[in-house]
């Protein structure tokens, strides 16, 4: 019996050792899972809630968001190609505008023009026969109302082919250059018309001289043919070397009344030299070109014909050794040339006679007439 007590006593005391072994690893064990189980969540969490923001917190912890990051990787890839739109437009909008932009600054060539020698000098004759009248005057005010009329004629000389101009005859070239001379000369009048002069000019040339207008033969450029041209560079190039006609002079327009009459039809080369011939004759009549005072023994000449203007150009197609030999080459070549153009008698006295030449006094007053 006692020994009974002693077995159920010592099984007692081994039960309510191993009970408390038990209690306290209950009591110690518990805290272990949660640092597996809890810190998942907040980032499963923060995904849901807030997938912008998690894109950071992605960077910034990427082993424990790694599992997360596929569902973000669509949304990402969403807002991607947006940017290739953008930049897209931004690469692509402003190329079909480059053309505009080159024309609005007119530094791109017009298309070429094709256009006969004939059609162009119809082109300037219909012009010129609305606004100058038989006695060589231009009605500018009239004309100002009007200015895109000879704007659509300088179009045409502004645009014409090279290629085609190259086909032409001499006198054809020759007519072009003589019409679009002119023509410039008097838009660059009307660019600046009315005259406005000063009080101190006034003392040399009158109100409405075109002497007024600062650089009209060599600051005033133009464009013909895709090239940049001034009046004097035409007289140059053209007047004084290409063409060596000196009846050219007699051509081209002056902007005032001691000029020689501007016609009120246009060159053309089929009919160029009996146009010259006929603009030297109406000078000579106009009493303009050459006056010759017997008495005095004096002969009086256009101031056009100057050594120093355009009487040089006469010395190589008509200087002479053989008469006027007490004038100096280009005064002798000026005097032979007109010869040719007046009677007998006067070219006589010209070549036997003896006298002083002078030049005439130039009048640069604007020839200009009443608006209609």
């Amino acid at each position: 019996m006692s020994r009974y007590v002693v077995l159920v006593g010592a099984l007692t005391v081994v039960l309510l050792v191993g009970w408390g072994c038990e209690q306290e690893q209950a009591v110690v064990a518990p805290p272990l899972p949660p640092p597996t189980i809890a810190e998942p969540q907040p980032a499963e969490n923060k995904i849901a809630v807030e997938p912008k923001p998690a894109r950071t917190e992605q960077a910034a912890q990427p082993e424990l968001n790694a599992p997360k990051a596929a569902p973000i990787e669509p949304n990402v890839q969403k807002a991607a190609p947006s940017e290739p739109n953008v930049q897209q437009i931004a690469t692509t909008k402003p190329a079909p505008a480059s053309p505009a932009e080159s024309n609005s600054v007119e530094l791109r060539p017009a298309p070429h023009l094709r256009v006969s020698a004939t059609e162009l000098c119809s082109m300037c004759t219909e012009f010129l026969s609305k606004h100058v009248d038989q006695q060589g005057m231009v009605d500018y005010k009239t004309l100002l109302r009007r200015k895109l009329e000879l704007v659509d004629v300088l179009d045409k000389f502004k645009t014409l082919d090279p290629n085609e101009y190259n086909l032409w005859s001499k006198e054809d070239k020759l007519a072009f250059w003589i019409n679009g001379y002119n023509l410039e000369f008097i838009r660059i009048i009307l660019d600046n018309y009315p005259i406005e002069s000063t009080r101190v000019l006034r003392l040399f040339w009158p109100p409405n001289s075109i002497r007024h207008i600062k650089g009209i033969w060599d600051q005033h450029k133009f464009i013909i043919m895709d090239e940049e041209f001034t009046l004097q560079e035409i007289i140059r190039r053209f007047f004084n070397h290409e063409f060596d006609e000196p009846r050219v002079f007699f051509a081209v327009y002056y902007g005032s009344l001691s000029g020689p009459p501007l016609r009120n039809e246009a060159y053309c080369g089929q009919t160029l030299s009996a146009q010259l011939d006929d603009q030297v004759k109406r000078y000579i009549a106009a009493g303009e070109t050459l006056k010759i005072e017997r008495e005095n023994q004096k002969v009086y000449l256009s101031s056009i014909l100057k050594p120093t203007w355009n009487g040089q150009q006469f010395v190589a197609k008509h200087g002479t050794d053989l008469k006027f030999k007490q004038q100096e080459p280009a005064v002798r070549a000026v005097l032979n040339f007109l010869t040719a153009y007046i009677p007998a008698q006067d070219a006589s006295f010209l070549e036997t006679g003896n006298y002083t030449v002078e030049f005439m006094r130039y009048d640069w007053s604007l020839n200009e007439r009443g608006g209609q």
